[in-house]
C-alpha cells in the first residue's frame, strides 16, 4: 500500500483546486447521451439518429410564441467547455425552441449563447429575402455567456527623458500603445 508524505497532500490539494477551477462545462450544458454532436455541419448533414446536440453562437432573433420561445442563432464553433469561439467565422444558422416563456431582454440580439437539445425536423424560413433551411432543436438547456474586455497598455517612453526619480510615472512624453483583449466568460 502506498503512503503519501503529509507535505505532498498539502501541495496536492491547492493544485487540485486550481485545476478544477479551469474552464469546465456548465451544468445546463451537460448531457448523458454518449452520441453528442457539437459540430454544426455534422448535425446539418445527419438527419437520423438518437443523439443530443450542443451548439452555440450569437443570438440573431428571439420570438415569443404561445407555449415556447423561438431563438435564431448564428452558429459559431464551440470549445470543449461550450464557449462560442468569437475568433472564428460563423458557418450557418439554426433555431432552438425553448419550452415556455424566455424574456427577450435576457436573450437579446447579439448575446452569446450555447444550447443543448434534441434535433427535430428542419424548418424553412428567410434570412432577409433569402430562403433558408434552418436545422432545429428542442432545447433542454442553455447558457448565456458574456465577453470581458481587458486593455493592456504598453507605455513607450521618450528616450530623451529617462526616469531618475520616484515620480517619473507621472511624466510621460512618448506615445502610448495598447491592445484590447476579448475573452468569453
Amino acid at each position: 500500500m502506498m503512503t503519501f508524505n503529509p507535505s505532498f497532500k498539502l501541495l496536492a490539494l491547492p493544485l487540485l483546486l486550481i485545476l478544477s477551477a479551469c474552464s469546465s462545462l456548465p451544468e445546463e450544458l451537460k448531457s448523458d447521451n454518449p452520441q453528442l454532436v457539437t459540430e454544426y455541419e455534422t448535425w446539418k448533414s445527419d438527419k437520423t439518429g438518437d443523439y443530443s446536440v450542443r451548439l452555440g453562437g450569437v443570438i440573431a432573433k428571439v420570438t415569443n410564441l404561445e407555449n415556447s420561445t423561438r431563438v435564431e442563432v448564428v452558429n459559431l464553433p464551440i470549445s470543449k467547455s461550450g464557449k462560442p469561439d468569437i475568433n472564428q467565422e460563423p458557418d450557418g444558422r439554426f433555431i432552438g425552441y425553448i419550452q415556455g416563456f424566455a424574456d427577450p431582454v435576457k436573450l437579446s440580439e447579439g448575446r452569446l449563447i450555447t444550447l443543448l437539445g434534441e434535433g427535430i425536423e428542419p424548418e424553412n424560413g428567410k434570412v432577409g429575402e433569402f430562403d433558408y433551411s434552418f436545422p432545429v432543436m428542442k432545447v433542454e438547456g442553455f447558457y448565456l455567456w458574456r465577453i470581458e474586455e481587458t486593455v493592456r497598455m504598453h507605455d513607450v517612453d521618450s528616450y530623451m527623458y529617462p526616469c531618475r526619480s520616484l515620480y517619473c510615472r507621472d511624466i510621460r512624453y512618448g506615445t502610448r500603445q495598447g491592445k484590447v483583449i476579448q475573452e468569453v466568460k
